[in-house]
């Protein structure tokens, strides 16, 4: 009789609590214990507990690794047949449970429920410790973890530990390098199916989120936030080593690698060590050559795309940060709180080995090669060797004959952009660099301060 309740939808139990129905009166029972709070059921391996034996014998699944319910499709596995048979809709691509709100349509009915909430902006579940509140309860609880401090997760592969499964699983991808989503567009791969949906977005060009004070728009809610915190000056990680500040906690996490001095990643060509691998993968193209982002304007080529849309600005001219000491004018935020040391004279990044003192502490730690002597950038031509590898490449040009910086006002051209600008000075017959006598280069001038010191 029970299972035939099943067949004719009667559900004749219900709850005077809230407008719940069930077919047996054990469903009732069990349904009860939400709401009474009772969960009698206790994990012996963790903390805990369960409102029935069945849901106890599941968890404790997670602790044995048992997952015997195997995909047919792929190699995934699960603790329960439920949980595969849901899974096996990703392979069918069948989704039964439709939005009546939009054209969304889900695996189950669960997840119909929860995004159903999206709509009516609802959020029921509200942390005590501040002010958020979620659409489910399991994402309360996993919020719930950031004030607790409780990573219960732990990566076998290294010391990390994570709030959610899903966190670690995403993570243990660093050490195995799997990329299961790829693209369809281009011959990229990514952890995460999220990630492949973001990258998609560059292929299409939508970029929904636009900033109110400038014309940049940005493929995610979460960039425009974080850039327009360059507007407003706002940088609420702060380190606790130095008086530095960052727009993001990730930038502030790897800003501390700084003092911690950890730098995982070796390049195999020199003893350069980084902090993150993409860096890592940056330089190794020093070594290569490669120069994937030509610039349609002029012939250099760049490493990454952002170095070559900064380089852009130089041709369009926009420079939108101005000094508010001098007429300067930079194309980004950083180069203009790096000028105005100038102004205030703040040298904070001081040499042990000498008593000079850099405005940057690349500044610094270029200087502190020459007490080291060390010259990691060698010339193929000849035996010359360099302490930049932008020292080297200029170098290298003697060597082609390449000069690409051309005079306007007569035939002759330069191996670089600041012989150009010296030479400029000849036409103008200016003489910035003045004594009794003034001279258009300031070795000249102190060539000829020389005669007053003897």
């Amino acid at each position: 009789m029970q299972h035939q309740n099943v067949h004719v939808e009667e559900k004749p139990y219900k709850y005077r609590e809230c407008d719940k129905a069930f077919i047996t009166i054990g469903q009732l029972k069990r349904h009860q214990k939400i709401h009474t709070g009772e969960k009698p059921y206790k994990c012996t391996e963790c903390d805990k507990a369960f409102v029935t034996n069945g849901e106890l014998k599941q968890h404790q699944k997670i602790h044995t690794g048992e997952r015997p319910y195997k995909c047919t499709e792929c190699d995934k596995a699960f603790i329960t047949n439920g949980n595969l048979q849901q899974h096996q809709k990703i392979h069918t691509g069948e989704k039964p449970y439709k939005c009546t709100e939009c054209d969304k349509s889900f695996i189950t009915n669960k997840d119909l429920k929860r995004h159903h909430i999206i709509h009516t902006g609802e959020k029921p579940y509200k942390c005590t410790e501040c002010d958020k509140a979620f659409v489910t309860n399991g994402l309360l609880k996993q919020h719930q973890k950031f004030h607790t401090g409780e990573k219960p997760y732990k990566c076998t592969e290294c010391d990390k530990a994570f709030i959610t499964n899903g966190l670690l699983k995403q993570h243990q991808k660093f050490h195995t390098g799997e990329k299961p989503y790829k693209c369809t567009e281009c011959d990229k791969s990514f952890k995460t199916n999220g990630a492949l949906k973001r990258h998609q977005k560059i292929h299409t060009g939508g970029k929904p989120h636009q900033c109110t004070e400038c014309d940049k728009a940005f493929i995610r809610k979460s960039h425009l936030k974080e850039h327009q915190k360059g507007h407003t000056g706002e940088k609420p990680y702060q380190c606790t080593e130095c008086d530095k500040a960052f727009i993001r906690k990730s930038h502030l996490m790897l800003h501390q690698k700084v003092h911690t001095g950890w730098k995982p990643y070796q390049c195999t060509e020199c003893d350069k060590t980084f902090i993150r691998k993409s860096y890592l993968l940056e330089h190794q193209k020093f070594h290569t050559g490669e120069m994937p982002f030509q610039c349609t304007e002029c012939d250099k080529a760049f490493i990454r795309e952002s170095y070559l849309l900064e380089h852009q600005k130089f041709h369009t001219g926009w420079k939108p940060y101005q000094c508010t000491e001098c007429d300067k004018a930079f194309i980004r935020n950083g180069q203009l709180t790096r000028h105005q040391k100038i102004h205030t004279g703040e040298k904070p990044y001081k040499c042990a080995e000498c008593e000079k003192a850099f405005i940057q502490k690349s500044h610094l730690m270029l200087h502190q090669k020459f007490h080291t002597g060390e010259r990691p950038y060698k010339c193929t031509e000849c035996d010359k060797t360099f302490i930049t590898n932008g020292n080297l490449q200029q170098h290298q040009k003697i060597h082609t004959g390449e000069r690409p910086y051309k005079c306007t006002e007569c035939d002759k051209a330069f191996i670089t952009n600041t012989d150009l600008k010296r030479h400029h000075i000849v036409h103008t017959g200016e003489k910035p660099y003045k004594c009794e006598k003034a001279f258009i280069r300031k070795a000249h001038l102190m060539l000829h301060q020389k005669f007053h010191t003897g």
